[in-house]
């Protein structure tokens, strides 16, 4: 592991990035005051009348009283940020300043020299540990099911901007920005001529910015969202798409998230220091916020393999964000970008191989057909076991779709 860590150094130095630097995440600091504000936050004694028990069903009226308090002690009772620290920075950490932008990165090389470049990235709530799931299962060098000898992946995971361990974002700066920053990381920062993304939630609109306005350097995008809004049962119709049975299900599952699920995105949108300041030094106010969407988009067989999305993989992001103090600054991705996710379906102007992988348990819906409108579709496959976070739902199965792009990578 220090071998690969000078290895990026001295590779940084002779394009001349003087400015990256190796991290060690040290974040212990403000772990008894968050542990005390936890300890000492006060809950209902009982659940109120009118709200619902079910928490799985688009009538839910958000985190449950059980729930939290659930979580509330094993925060305090088993959870220690130490071991999750220690376990963080095994990766190698960096930072480099790109456009005056501080950007936190893990990188991690596999012993193949013919791997791939790939560089993940998350959403909301997620963060870079999202993926780190990931991580070993693309560095490694197996051969793929397709036969393909160029399945291994060079892996870089950034921090988007005002998220973790990453600055916060100027005003104005929106997902092409975004983009740009992390094209200059891996060709600029990294050396890479070419390479591959993945992207996931606002990940995946950063991820396919790269893919069409960098479609010299970007070869081939994975993705498993689209900064698209899924279309309504009305609008496929329209279109002349038919849905199978079990498609209908995935759609009828968009449709209660748009109905009982979207008012974080409107809140986010249009008054994000309300909610961030809220919340600001409110760790279970945090927890309550965020664990809420980690629940209710995932696969409800969490935490039983192969999801590795437990209850304290849930705390460790919560954690996050209140140790490095960025949820206020991670909402304002919401009202910068308030066309993110565009109603008008365009194709990116690349002929690069675009895969797609849908799980059943996610909170957005797009079938074949409508992937097909926004690149060069070469793969499609869909999932009975996962949801929203799949790096965590299912991290086997998006491990081997990602590495498809082994099959049609040309470079």
């Amino acid at each position: 592991m220090l071998v690969l860590a000078l290895g990026l150094l001295s590779e940084a130095a002779k394009i001349g990035t003087s400015s990256i630097k190796p991290l060690k995440i040290n974040l212990s600091e403000r772990i008894p005051h968050m542990l005390d504000l936890v300890q000492r936050t006060h809950l209902p004694a009982a659940e109120l009348p009118a709200a619902k028990d079910s928490y799985n069903t688009s009538l839910s009226s958000g985190m449950p009283l059980s729930t939290l308090q659930s979580l509330q002690k094993e925060w305090i009772a088993s959870f220690s940020w130490e071991k999750e620290q220690e376990s963080i920075n095994r990766y190698h950490h960096f930072t480099v300043e790109i456009e005056g932008q501080d950007v936190h990165f893990i990188r991690e090389l596999s012993q193949d020299p013919k791997a791939i470049p790939i560089i993940l990235l998350h959403g909301w709530p997620g963060s870079f540990l999202e993926m780190l799931p990931l991580i070993d299962l693309l560095t490694l060098n197996e051969p793929a099911a397709t036969g393909s000898e160029r399945t291994s992946f060079n892996v870089v995971v950034p921090s988007l901007p005002g998220f973790g361990l990453s600055s916060p974002a100027p005003d104005n700066w929106t997902i092409p920005d975004t983009a740009r920053i992390f094209n200059t990381l891996m060709t600029e920062v990294l050396g890479y001529q070419t390479y591959a993304v993945h992207g996931t939630d606002w990940g995946c609109a950063v991820a396919y910015g790269l893919y069409g306005q960098f479609n010299t350097t970007v070869q081939a995008a994975h993705l498993n969202f689209l900064p698209f809004f899924p279309l309504n049962s009305e609008q496929l119709a329209a279109l002349n798409i038919t849905l199978s049975v079990e498609e209908e299900d995935d759609e009828q599952r968009f449709l209660d998230w748009q109905g009982a699920g979207f008012g974080y995105f409107i809140e986010q949108a249009t008054k994000p220091n309300t909610i961030g300041l809220a919340l600001y030094d409110n760790p279970m106010g945090q927890l309550a916020w965020i664990a809420e969407k980690f629940i209710l988009w995932s696969d409800p067989r969490r935490g039983t393999g192969p999801s590795v999305l437990t209850d304290n993989e849930i705390l460790r992001h919560v954690s996050l964000y209140y140790l490095t103090q960025s949820l206020v600054s991670s909402v304002y991705m919401y009202a910068q970008n308030l066309d993110g996710f565009a109603t008008e379906y365009t194709k990116a102007k690349t002929n690069a191989p675009l895969l797609y992988s849908s799980f059943k348990y996610n909170v957005g819906f797009w079938p074949k057909t409508l992937v097909e409108e926004v690149g060069n579709l070469v793969y499609y496959k869909f999932h009975e076991f996962g949801g929203h976070f799949p790096a965590l739902d299912n991290p086997p199965a998006l491990a081997d779709d990602i590495r498809m792009i082994g099959k049609y990578w040309h470079n």
